[in-house]
C-alpha cells in the first residue's frame, strides 16, 4: 500500500462517519494512498473493522468512537490523532444521516434538530477543531461530503435538503476565510449511491432489485454510484493535485443534476 509514490504520502486524514459506505470507501483509499487515516464513527464494531483491514494490506490507521455533535469528543479526538499520527492535514466530513421523509411543514422540531446537528453542526465542529492544526501545519484540505440535494430540489426529505445546502454554502464561507491559510475547502455532492443508507431506504419495497433499477434510471447514465466513485472524488480534492482547488462542487452524480 505505502510504495513511497502515493497521492497522500505524510498526510493524516480524519474521516467522519466511516464505519460504512462513502465514508468506509474513502477511508480505505486515502489509506492506500499513503494517508495515515483516523476512522470515526459510532458504530465501533464496523469502523474497526475497517481500520483491520486499512492495517492487513500496509496501510495505518486507527479508529476513534466519535459523535460528531458533542463538542468535547470531538475536541478530545481531534486531539488523541494529532498525539498519534501529527497534526491533521486533511478532513472529510461525511457523517450524515437523511432524517425523516417529511415536508417542512410536517417535521417536529427535535426531528428538524437532529438533521441539522448530525450534517450541519458536526462538520462545523470538527472544522473547528481541525482547521487550527491545519494552519499551524501550514495547510491543508477539508472536503464536505453533501448531496446533490444541496443543489437542486426534490419533494421529501426536507430536513436533509436543508441541511446539504447550508453545508453547500458553508463550504464556500469557509473556503474564501482560510485560503489566506493555505486551507482548501471544497464539497462533494452525490447522486445516488448504493450504500446501506440508501438500502435501508428502499428495504420495505417488494422488490428492492427493480426499485434500484428505478433509482438508477433517474440518472442519464442509467445506474446509481457506488462508493468508491464518491471516494475517487474525495481523493482527489484531498491530494496535493487539487492545490489551486477551493470552492468548489464537484458533483458525482451520473448526470443526475446536468438535465
Amino acid at each position: 500500500m505505502k510504495n513511497g509514490k502515493g497521492r497522500m504520502n505524510g498526510k493524516v486524514a480524519v474521516v467522519t462517519g466511516a464505519a460504512l459506505g462513502i465514508g468506509r470507501a474513502c477511508a480505505q483509499m486515502l489509506a492506500r494512498e499513503g494517508a495515515s487515516v483516523a476512522v470515526t464513527d459510532l458504530l465501533d464494531a464496523e469502523g474497526q473493522a475497517v481500520v483491520n483491514e486499512i492495517c492487513n494490506e500496509g496501510g495505518t490507521a486507527g479508529y476513534w468512537h466519535m459523535d460528531v455533535t458533542d463538542e468535547q469528543q470531538v475536541s478530545d479526538v481531534m486531539g488523541m490523532v494529532r498525539s498519534r499520527f501529527g497534526p491533521v492535514t486533511v478532513l472529510v466530513n461525511n457523517a450524515g444521516i437523511t432524517g425523516e421523509d417529511k415536508s417542512t411543514h410536517e417535521f417536529t422540531t427535535e426531528e428538524w434538530e437532529e438533521v441539522m446537528d448530525v450534517n450541519v453542526k458536526g462538520a462545523y465542529l470538527c472544522i473547528k477543531y481541525a482547521v487550527p492544526q491545519m494552519i499551524r501545519k501550514g495547510g491543508g484540505s477539508v472536503v464536505n461530503v453533501s448531496s446533490v440535494y444541496g443543489i437542486v430540489g426534490g419533494p421529501g426529505l426536507a430536513g436533509y435538503h436543508a441541511a446539504e445546502g447550508a453545508l453547500r454554502s458553508m463550504t464556500k464561507t469557509d473556503a474564501v476565510t482560510y485560503a489566506p491559510r493555505q486551507v482548501r475547502v471544497n464539497s462533494v455532492h452525490p447522486g445516488v449511491i448504493w450504500t446501506p443508507m440508501v438500502e435501508g431506504l428502499i428495504a420495505a419495497e417488494e422488490d428492492v432489485v427493480h426499485e434500484r433499477a428505478e433509482l438508477g434510471a433517474k440518472h442519464p447514465l442509467g445506474h446509481v454510484g457506488e462508493p468508491d466513485d464518491v471516494a475517487f472524488a474525495v481523493l482527489y480534492l484531498a491530494s496535493d493535485e487539487a492545490r489551486f482547488v477551493t470552492g468548489a462542487e464537484l458533483v458525482v452524480d451520473g448526470g443526475y443534476t446536468a438535465r
